[in-house]
């Protein structure tokens, strides 16, 4: 590898930390006291720390929760977030990212650094981020308090929340408005596409999720010590398993209530060489490419996810690879429908490959780390492709409502930088037809997906998207409690429902 030319980025360092309220250990950490000791780690894992630090000039933060308006802290945050990361390594950086909003932010930060190396701005620079949302809620359930808020000298790149595009006034007005909703859309759209029932379609994404849970009751960076579950475990609904909004119980959806950070430390490989870090642990990205989905009503059709495929596809071209050169995977699982449409479709793999389809466990049991999750899968494929000398592995990062995808191979073997292709995938993303839609749904339609939301146990609302007549999109929901009922108690895909334009939300009734 010392053909390799001094510029290449490579990343030299990995590290992971979690902070579970049960362990013995437990320290009721901040989420930039867990970003700071997951870099720390990192630095570490390169066996150079005292060497990297000071060429540390550009550092990048995943956004918060908190810093995304999904989970405000009573106890305060940093007022700028990288930089209290920063200063807690003893690193004044030259510049300072905050990244947006979504879950491919792990591939996109690592690689506008790589970029940022192979430009000259700096020999080494450094990924984080970190979620304390358990250690929250844990605090203040307990009646205590803490004092997180911090204020840093400096500026920084906030690239803002990046929710634009995301969801329409049209959709939240009816209520698309958290993930598992949005989610569940997508879920029974692609059930109805399948013609499978409400439970045989739940059956399968047990079946999806049961080898996830394994690998997550393995994984010491877990956000708990759980022990794996079955499919029936998984899918069937109980009072420790309740529906959240059809077709997921609790157990299918990501759990956000972690104490988890994660980080990649790259470096120009002349540095690395200069620093003595040795070559067999250097990983190189071979591939990545990011895409943007259209907002969920723009969409041609909701059971499919054509941004991750054309994301993954750039990828494994730059890379000249395919699925069956790969030893690994983790794709994004914050509910079924990203992996089932990335990979189950999109690659035709089985959830039951051998190679596995999570090197960390996925969102619902390992830990939904934020927009962060993909950090710790990239740091985990970094590790298992060190014990496995010239193998290859592939990392997908769903943002959003599949909103956002963005993919990435790597491996222990050399590669000059393959930068990351956007351009000329979202050309072709943005140059299909969008389908025709009505803010003011009248008449007769057909509902081609639908969720009933439950708080506790109990429905309380519902939505349905489907065509009228002529093929136009509708969106609305249920006029009275006896259809949001008949919804919660039949299955309504493929129902013939009257609807009644609104002045903020359209609703209906059942056909008869």
């Amino acid at each position: 590898m010392s053909t390799i030319p001094d510029r290449t980025p490579v990343i030299v360092g990995v590290g992971q930390v979690v902070d579970r309220i049960e362990a013995g250990d437990y320290r009721a950490l901040s989420a930039a006291d867990l970003a700071a000791a997951a870099a720390e780690a990192a630095l570490a894992d390169s066996g150079a720390a005292a060497l990297v630090r000071p060429q540390l000039r550009v550092v990048g933060a995943v956004r918060t929760f908190e810093d995304s308006g999904a989970a405000p802290s009573p106890f305060g945050k940093p007022d700028k977030f990288p930089l209290a990361v920063a200063r807690r390594l003893g690193v004044t950086p030259d510049h300072a990212i905050l990244g947006k909003v979504g879950g491919d932010t792990p591939v996109s930060m690592v690689m506008e650094l790589g970029d940022r190396i192979l430009a000259g701005e700096t020999e080494a620079a450094i990924a984080f981020g970190a979620e304390a949302i358990s250690t929250t809620r844990h605090l203040s359930g307990r009646g205590e308090t803490r004092d997180w808020a911090e204020h840093d000298e400096g500026t920084i790149d906030d690239r803002g929340l990046g929710y634009e595009g995301m969801l329409s006034a049209i959709a939240a007005r009816h209520g698309v408005r958290g993930a598992p909703i949005a989610y569940a859309l997508l879920e029974n759209a692609r059930r109805a596409r399948l013609g499978l029932s409400r439970e045989d379609y739940a059956r399968e994404m047990g079946r999806l999720f049961a080898p996830f849970t394994q690998v997550a009751a393995a994984n010491p960076w877990s956000c708990s010590a759980s022990a794996p579950m079955t499919a029936e475990q998984i899918a069937t609904p109980g009072e420790r398993n309740r529906i959240v909004a059809d077709p997921y119980t609790l157990k299918l959806v990501a759990r956000d209530q972690v104490n988890q950070g994660a980080a990649v430390l790259l470096m120009a490989a002349g540095a690395a060489r200069a620093a003595g870090i040795p070559e067999d642990r250097w990983i190189f990205v071979h591939g990545a490419a990011l895409a943007v989905e259209r907002e969920l009503l723009d969409r041609p059709a909701l059971d499919r996810y054509p941004a991750a495929d054309a994301a993954i596809a750039s990828a494994f071209a730059s890379a000249g690879k395919t699925a069956a050169d790969m030893a690994t995977f983790d794709f994004y699982s914050c509910f079924p429908i990203p992996v089932f449409t990335a990979a189950i479709e999109g690659l035709g793999l089985s959830g039951d490959d051998p190679r596995g389809l999570t090197v960390t466990g996925g969102l619902p049991y390992f830990g939904g780390a934020g927009n962060n999750y993909s950090m710790h899968a990239i740091a985990s494929m970094a590790e298992r492709l060190r014990r496995e000398a010239g193998s290859f592995g592939f990392v997908g990062a769903n943002g959003g409502f599949q909103s956002k995808y963005g993919a990435m191979v790597l491996s222990g073997e050399p590669r000059a930088w393959p930068g990351c292709e956007k351009e000329s995938i979202q050309a072709r993303l943005d140059a299909v037809p969008k389908p025709a839609i009505t803010a003011q749904a009248q008449g007769t339609g057909t509902i081609g997906t639908y969720t009933v939301v439950h708080t506790k146990g109990v429905p309380t609302h519902a939505i349905a998207i489907g065509a009228l007549a002529d093929g136009t999109r509708f969106i609305a929901n249920p006029a009275d409690a006896a259809t949001l009922a008949r919804m919660a108690e039949t299955d309504p895909l493929g129902a013939r429902v009257t609807l009644t334009a609104g002045e903020k939300a359209n609703t209906f009734v059942f056909a008869e």
